[in-house]
């Protein structure tokens, strides 16, 4: 179960006015929260409002098995970070290079201008985490001095 930041919630009438259903199912009840331990692939990014996204990755067979993230965020950054993760599971490598900002915002039925930040905060991370996958895949013994994660 996430732990928001401590910004103020807001109450329930304002959320479902706000976001989409998708987008709340997201926020209440996210999927794949945490962090792979010996993960394949890991990225992080801190965004411009303050948020810092983490993304997992085991991979086998050029696809995507497993994708986790866990975020600092509030609740439209955790949406993104779970959707993200559902996109991704099962995709090849190449697949999931294709998931962007729009990908994710067609997803959820779009966000407020205020939050689009966290669907692309999202995007950046997967990618991230996907560059680290491909080059610890080409540079192993790399994976021994990883002290990210």
């Amino acid at each position: 179960m996430p732990t928001y930041s401590n910004r103020p919630l807001t109450n329930k009438k304002t959320l479902e006015s706000t976001y989409s259903p998708t987008v709340l199912d997201h926020m209440h009840n996210p999927r794949n929260w945490g962090i792979i331990d010996k993960s394949d692939g890991y990225g992080r990014i801190a965004g411009p409002c303050g948020d810092t996204m983490e993304i997992s990755l085991n991979v086998k067979a050029n696809r995507i098995l497993m994708c986790t993230f866990d975020t600092d965020g509030c609740g439209a950054t955790v949406s993104c970070g779970s959707i993200v993760t559902e996109m991704a599971i099962g995709k090849t490598l190449s697949q999931a290079r294709c998931i962007d900002q729009r990908a994710i915002l067609d997803y959820c039925a779009g966000l407020p201008q205020v939050n689009k930040h966290c669907a692309l905060l999202a995007a950046n991370t997967l990618q991230k985490a996907i560059t680290n996958y491909e080059q610890m895949k080409s540079t192993p013994w790399k994976r021994l001095y990883r002290t990210e994660q």
